[in-house]
């Protein structure tokens, strides 16, 4: 019989909303407690907003204060997710609780107390600073990301209390909304860590891969020259049956480092081509050659999306007026199931909670009174790494640094190109060699490398041999790899019976767009993202970094430890068929249920204002501010010096009043008066001045055998009990081989030697 539903209670904010969300989506009971009047979000949309954020949830209303009324919630959950400034009290003697708190900046630190909006958080956590036009003004990404990234974080963090609390009582999880921005900016910070280089935002055009936004007859379209060979040439091909391919037939071009450094040139032919398409036309003819194209997808194409309507992935939201439909969920949970629809709950529905004592059995509850610190979370946990580049290696740096056993598989025959690619290396030696590129080892620090060719039989047996002695099998590759080495989920499940098979290609393992090659900015050009990202509806920038990677990766993190506790509650394993599009689809907010649907709004916002993004002293220096109300507006006239100025006045003089002050100077003073304000930070102010983070502790340094001592970003999830952290650096290409197949898989000396005679390992 299994065990009956986590109970999570919520104390809602922007910044754990989605982690409820999500908790919904995996089959908890999620308990919202709103003030009498309901959660603001109700009065958003039209009710909408709450429909989104909330669906699925039960309905308890509690005054402010009522103290006794909220305990009397705990006392029958399993976990507080709690996103209030002060945070709750009065929770002695409730040691069984996983006590998730998320907040714009973390507990304690010198700015702790700051306030924070999704626009600050973006701002003061570096997000900001990586998207826009070079020489232009920061740009927000749409749909409250920073909100979002802190939501999943938290939804992980949850997941981790309760696994630690089968050996021992429940803990306080620290969840930083900021740290959890910092520590997603792909290459953002790490040039600077690696390279002492801050990057200018990229405009339409990729940092480091050949990709970037481009205009279609009737859009835009998010793709590029891909990352092999063998798609240069078929791009190249294609042109030239068109007659359209310019000089980009000489052979010159068939250099990456040279097409890399003339790419304005070589993006200028691809434009002129493209540009005659319609854009879904473009995408299918395009992914018909293997190449990485995408439609930009508006949000009200995106119920038409046909992988998405396929996979079922959206939800019906229903209300007493009526249902709209919504975006679903991340992933398929459990067993493949999908939510079809969410009711939403009417204010204070599920009163009776208060009163109703819960039936024995919360799932997992630890021992009282057993404190101390204790080992990672996912101590004890075998994963069998087969992921390259970043999405997959995000997910499983997640699990590694919580604990977890990941034995990264690598072949020279498949080269991860964050190792070899030169156009993603980044160090301050030479671009050469496998173990030096500092983008490899941020994603890949707590794990272990194993060498071992998978083009032959005996490579794949020994394969097989690691399945059969982990507990989790993740993959990034396209959908059909696995298969075609024989190794589908149902041959995974034969060689280890419960098994936790992830995938995590672009689109997912079915539906009409399955076989499609998808990149981070593909991906999100067919989710919306993209086409929300700009000044206005013909000004689109675009997200041009591997956002949708980041979010992939933490999703499929989540969707590995929930897979992994229903595999101890049922004994059944199950394959995640992780979709990158859904996981990031899943992460556009209200855009789908809205009844208007939103338009590019640069750095404005709905409802508040004044909000935006100001100039200050120094190039290149923006202060990002959110005023939420009409006190704040006051506060805002007071901070400026300007006490009886009119509200229609405020945002021009915001403006001349920040040209004149240093940006962290004009976010103190702001937040003295108690408005949301802070600094734009690149990736070198993230590391050498931001206070908070310091204080923290954020980034930690660890010295590599190769590449040297520098520092890595940090760990956002924070147990109190069972903490995670960096505790080695990313391994060396095969240095754990020998090790691994003997005393994992249980190969002999001999056998080893045999394979590496054959080329089989490093």
């Amino acid at each position: 019989m299994e065990a009956p539903a986590v109970r999570v209670v919520e104390l809602s904010s922007p910044f754990t909303r989605f982690a409820g969300r999500l908790l919904v989506g995996l089959g908890h009971e999620v308990i919202l407690a709103e003030p009498p009047e309901g959660d603001p979000s109700r009065r958003e949309l039209d009710g909408w907003s709450f429909a989104h954020w909330h669906a699925g949830k039960r309905s308890v209303t509690l005054a402010p204060g009522d103290a006794s009324g909220l305990r009397r919630l705990l006392e029958t959950a399993d976990v507080l997710l709690d996103g209030t400034a002060e945070g709750a009290g009065g929770l002695g003697g409730l040691e069984h609780l996983v006590r998730v708190r998320v907040t714009p900046f973390g507990s304690g630190g010198p700015r702790g107390a700051w306030q924070g909006t999704d626009l600050v958080v973006s701002a003061l956590g570096g997000m900001l600073a990586q998207v826009g036009d070079p020489g232009g003004p920061p740009l927000s990404l749409p749909e409250n990301q920073a909100e979002q990234l802190a939501g999943v974080n938290a939804a992980i963090a949850v997941l981790l209390g309760l696994r630690a609390r089968r050996n021992g009582p429940g803990q306080l999880i620290d969840v930083s909304a900021q740290e959890c921005v910092a520590a997603s900016l792909e290459a953002g910070t790490l040039a600077y860590l690696h390279e002492d280089r801050v990057p200018s935002r990229p405009g339409r055009v990729h940092p480091l891969v050949p990709h970037g936004l481009f205009r279609a007859a009737d859009g835009h379209l998010g793709g590029g020259l891909g990352g092999s060979p063998r798609m240069w040439d078929a791009l190249l091909a294609w042109l030239r049956e068109e007659n359209a391919q310019a000089d980009l037939d000489e052979p010159r071009w068939q250099d990456p480092v040279e097409r890399k450094k003339h790419q304005e040139h070589v993006f200028e032919v691809v434009q002129a081509f493209a540009g005659k398409w319609p854009k879904a036309a473009f995408a299918e003819a395009a992914q018909g050659r293997k190449l990485p194209w995408a439609a930009v997808e508006r949000p009200d194409e995106l119920a038409a999306n046909p992988q998405l309507l396929a996979r079922d992935f959206f939800v019906q939201a229903r209300t007493a007026e009526g249902e709209r439909t919504d975006l679903g969920f991340p992933f398929a949970f459990p067993e493949g199931r999908r939510v079809a629809s969410l009711t939403v709950a009417e204010p204070g529905a599920d009163q009776a909670l208060l009163d109703m004592p819960r039936e024995p059995g919360r799932a997992g509850t630890g021992q009282a009174g057993a404190g101390g610190q204790g080992a990672p979370a996912l101590t004890g946990v075998r994963v069998l790494d087969l992921t390259w580049v970043l999405a997959g290696p995000y997910c499983t740096k997640v699990l590694a640094d919580h604990g977890a056993e990941v034995i990264k598989v690598e072949s020279e025959t498949r080269p991860d190109p964050t190792r070899f690619a030169p156009f993603m290396h980044l160090s301050r030696g030479p671009h050469g060699g496998p173990d030096a590129n500092g983008y490899f080892n941020e994603v890949n620090r707590n794990k272990h490398s194993v060498a071992l060719g998978l083009r032959s039989d005996e490579g794949l047996a020994v394969l097989r041999e690691l399945i059969a002695a982990s507990d989790v099998v993740v993959e990034n590759f396209s959908s059909t790899v696995m298969t075609k080495m024989g190794l589908g989920y149902d041959a995974l499940r034969e060689i280890k019976p419960g098994i936790v098979y992830v995938s995590m290609s672009g689109m997912g393992h079915t539906g009409p767009r399955g076989g499609w090659v998808s990149y981070a900015d593909t991906v999100s050009a067919s989710s919306g993202l993209t086409g929300l990202t700009g000044w206005s509806a013909d000004d689109v920038v675009g997200v041009i970094y591997g956002h949708g990677d980041i979010v992939a990766g933490l999703q499929a993190a989540l969707a590995t430890v929930a897979a992994l506790e229903h595999r101890d509650r049922t004994g059944r394993g199950q394959h995640i068929d992780l979709s990158q599009l859904e996981a990031i689809t899943a992460h556009m907010g209200t855009s789908v249920i809205a009844p208007v649907p939103p338009v590019p709004r640069g750095n404005s916002h709905p409802y508040w204002s004044p909000q935006g993004v100001y100039r200050c002293l120094g190039p290149d220096r923006w202060l990002a501010v959110s005023v939420r109300s009409g006190a704040e507006r006051q506060a805002l006239r007071s901070a400026i010096g300007r006490p009886a100025l009119a509200d229609e006045a405020l945002d021009e003089a915001l403006a001349a009043w920040a040209r004149t002050m240093p940006a962290d100077a004009a976010a103190e003073r702001l937040q003295d008066h108690g408005v949301a304000a802070g600094a734009v930070l690149n990736g070198q102010d993230l590391v050498e001045h931001d206070p908070q983070l310091r204080a923290r502790g954020f980034y930690v340094r660890m010295e590599h055998p190769v590449a040297g001592a520098f520092l890595h970003e940090g760990t956002p999830i924070r147990l109190s009990r069972t903490p995670g952290g960096i505790r080695a650096p990313a391994p060396l290409l095969g240095a754990d081989t020998d090790a691994v197949l003997s005393e994992v898989a249980g190969l002999s000396p001999e056998r080893i030697r045999r394979l590496r005679d054959a080329g089989i390992l490093r």
